[in-house]
């Protein structure tokens, strides 16, 4: 009987011993949680939406949905542009100089120009923490918002044109990176 009582009092405590293993070897909370999600949808993203406009066929680079809205090769640039001007301000660092492009630039041109652009984000965020979230700056006509805005807003505008990237491919008939079967 003496053993059997052991032997349940030791299988008993296995999981709670098991669980407290596991949860000493965990990895120490972030102090800069912010900064760190913000990195992580730079991966994410960037890795996305450079695949979204290779997706894309060099013809259609000249695609609308409809006459007023913006073309693809528009909207690539666009994307460079704006990951020069919210990251730039994030990280505290200028924006390089780049060359000037237009929507009637190559396929090729343009999708180099967002793969430096999200290098450059990648550098410029690279140091960013949770510290100066409260730090104002000026960010469009002169008016002030915070770094975590300007956070939020380049979250915003990554998941804004990411959408819109797969829109315009869908409406050719391809799929976006995010909706492609599985490998095996």
């Amino acid at each position: 009987m003496n053993r059997f009582a052991i032997s349940f009092a030791l299988l008993a405590l296995a999981p709670t011993l098991s669980f407290a293993q596991a949860t000493s070897t965990a990895p120490a909370p972030s102090t800069s949680p912010v900064a760190d999600a913000i990195r992580a949808s730079l991966t994410n993203y960037s890795k996305n939406m450079t695949a979204a406009a290779d997706a894309m066929p060099a013809d259609k680079f000249a695609f609308k949905p409809t006459p007023e809205q913006n073309s693809f090769a528009h909207l690539s640039l666009h994307i460079s542009q704006s990951n020069y001007a919210f990251c730039s301000k994030i990280g505290g660092v200028a924006a390089p100089e780049v060359p000037k492009l237009t929507d009637a630039d190559s396929k090729d041109k343009l999708v180099a120009a967002l793969k430096t652009s999200f290098d450059f984000c990648s550098t410029a965020l690279a140091k960013v923490d949770d510290s100066h979230l409260a730090e104002s700056m000026p960010l469009f006509n002169n008016q002030n918002a915070s770094r975590a805005s300007i956070i939020l807003t380049l979250a915003r505008s990554w998941a804004d044109h990411y959408s819109a990237q797969s829109m315009y491919l869908r409406l050719n008939g391809l799929l976006p990176p995010t909706a492609q079967p599985a490998a095996h």
